[in-house]
């Protein structure tokens, strides 16, 4: 009996590490990276960077957040470019950026969360090179210039003149005649008023559900833009959802709302089916929070 209990004992010691190696293989890290086209540029001259967050199915969708890097400026900041994949999404951004302070600096790691963080990347700044062996140019010596006799241009500018003359009456009176044809522009959009209009005109369409999800949430992103100047558009859910919060809603009309939104990125990236119920609590919360926004001072 006791040797039947040690050959069990050594067999499940035999195979507890390929369980364990299962077990990990069957779960997808989120990934992120951070790479520079030059680790080596002259004042001025840009790097592109590229920052990428390979998403499992499991776990929340979010990007990083990037206001300033040390010793560096930023160009151009790409759009987040979202990519379905077979394990998940595929977050990426690429910026140009440049730095005018010489030296060796580093591009610094970016988090993601607290512990999911890119490598750091050395840059060094330098001036162009000058090589002291080649000849200098020299000084060149002042040049002649041959002055022509002075001609009698009195006709020509004569000419000219009443030609002048001639274009600016002819450039007054289609200007007049333009301006006398243009329509006053109309009255300023409120954005409550568009938010709601379009809100109707999607729920008579009847789109798809991954189209009426995005659409719905579109709007409200707008209105918000127009209302109360949140750079909403290009913002993540999980950065909206921070700003909201510094609006002053109700805690019940926020958390409706910040549902409704992320039930919204789930449909987006076909990851929910949603339900008749989910469409109407989805058109309450959005207009539920036009209203208490429109409210709020």
């Amino acid at each position: 009996m006791i040797m039947i209990r040690q050959k069990v004992y050594k067999v499940i010691f035999l195979f507890l590490p390929v369980i364990i190696a299962v077990t990990s293989a069957g779960q997808s890290p989120v990934v992120v990276k951070a790479t520079a086209d030059k680790n080596r540029i002259l004042i001025g001259e840009p790097v592109i960077l590229i920052l990428t967050a390979d998403i499992p199915e499991n776990e929340a969708i979010s990007f990083f957040s990037i206001d300033s890097i040390p010793h560096f400026e930023f160009l151009e900041r790409g759009a987040i470019d979202t990519t379905n994949t077979s394990e998940g999404t595929l977050l990426r951004q690429t910026m140009r950026i440049t730095s005018f302070d010489s030296g060796h600096w580093v591009i610094p790691s970016f988090a993601l969360t607290g512990k999911i963080v890119t490598d750091s990347i050395p840059v060094d700044v330098v001036f162009s090179e000058f090589d002291p062996n080649k000849d200098y140019h020299d000084i060149k010596d002042v040049v002649d210039v041959t002055v022509e006799e002075k001609k009698d241009w009195l006709w020509w500018y004569v000419i000219g003149g009443v030609a002048l003359i001639l274009l600016l009456i002819l450039v007054y009176i289609l200007t007049r005649k333009k301006k006398n044809l243009e329509k006053p522009p109309p009255p300023p959009v409120d954005p409550y008023e568009e938010a709601m209009r379009q809100i109707e005109t999607l729920q008579k369409s009847k789109p798809a559900p991954k189209q009426y999800y995005s659409a719905m949430v579109d709007i409200f992103r707008q209105y918000v833009l127009q209302k109360k100047g949140i750079r909403s558009l290009q913002e993540t859910t999980d950065d909206l959802v921070l700003q909201l919060n510094k609006l002053g809603m109700s805690k019940d009309g926020f958390n409706r709302l910040a549902q409704a939104l992320r039930l919204s990125d789930f449909v987006k990236f076909a990851k929910y089916n949603p339900s008749a119920e989910d469409d109407t609590e989805l058109l309450n919360a959005i207009i539920t929070s036009l209203r208490e926004i429109e409210q709020v001072k």
